[in-house]
């Protein structure tokens, strides 16, 4: 065999070549997507960060928000022969489950009268009162929290709108058909757009799902989780089981409408996980001082 062929001296070797390609000023395909990963980092780390909520910010959000939910959810239309139908559908499939108990416990509550009318205040009232004592105790004492658990209960009302839309379900008392008794129109309960002289200005057929149930379940998760006496967080447990007692007493939804309400709460906390990258409650409960903004920071440096 003869000598192995010698490389000549001098001659230059060529780089490997990129596997990405490359552009017209010189920039790898691979340098801009990790440029582009890289603001990409920034803006969720920018969306992440706590923020100090701003009082008028908030007080203008929510009362929006809440008209735009009125205004969306009044808006559907009210289609009386598919809401019935829906009611017959649900009984019947609570039937088959054999939890169609509502009439009878329907009926029991209504044969005391004070619990009853209590019942229907409690129902026309107290979620609008507990969910804005929610979020005003999280504005003032979970600053790092509130956004998220804003984003929460934000998600969940807004997806129960879609409910509303493609569902029309009418409430046991309206249902055609059920020996259900109308407890606000029995008792001239005030207060209650749910039946009576204001129910021309309420979606009628707006049951399934049940906010009733969405809102006081976030109430009592939030209590429960972030209130530190015990008898706070007991009292957050029980706020959603009293809210599932009243609103089956009063007729105002079958059990499964109090289902789709946790559905409903169960996508509103999947997207704040999303957008936050934890749970609320695992958020930092005060926002750091570098992110307050300068006017708070002066002044508590002037305190």
């Amino acid at each position: 065999m003869g000598e192995p062929t010698k490389i000549l001296e001098g001659r230059t070797t060529v780089p490997p070549r990129s596997s990405g390609s490359i552009d017209v000023d010189g920039t790898d395909q691979t340098e801009r997507e990790g440029s582009r990963a890289g603001q990409g980092r920034v803006f969720v780390s920018w969306v992440r960060r706590p923020r100090r909520p701003r009082l008028w910010f908030e007080i203008l959000l929510i009362g929006v928000s809440y008209w735009v939910y009125s205004l969306v959810r009044n808006a559907v239309p009210e289609q009386a022969a598919a809401a019935m139908r829906h009611a017959h559908q649900v009984w019947n499939l609570e039937t088959h489950l054999g939890i169609n108990v509502e009439d009878s416990i329907n009926h029991a509550m209504n044969s005391v009268t004070w619990l009853i009318v209590g019942m229907n205040y409690y129902y026309a009232t107290l979620h609008f009162i507990m969910t804005i004592g929610v979020l005003v105790w999280l504005f003032r004492k979970h600053p790092g929290r509130y956004a998220s658990a804003r984003l929460t209960i934000f998600v969940t009302t807004g997806f129960a709108l879609v409910g509303f839309y493609f569902f029309p379900l009418a409430p046991p008392r309206l249902m055609t058909g059920g020996d259900f008794v109308d407890t606000v129109a029995v008792h001239h309960t005030w207060g209650s757009m749910a039946s009576g002289d204001l129910s021309h200005v309420s979606n009628q057929y707006a049951a399934m799902p049940s906010m009733h149930i969405g809102w006081s379940l976030w109430c009592g998760i939030t209590i429960a989780m972030l209130a530190k006496p015990l008898w706070a967080k007991v009292l957050g447990l029980l706020y959603p089981v009293a809210t599932l007692v009243v609103i089956i007493s009063t007729a105002n939804h079958f059990w499964l409408d109090a289902c789709g309400g946790v559905v409903c709460l169960a996508v509103g906390f999947g997207v704040s996980y999303l957008v936050y990258g934890r749970l609320t409650y695992r958020l930092p409960q005060q926002v750091p001082q570098g992110d307050e903004p300068r006017r708070e920071r002066r002044a508590k440096a002037a305190a």
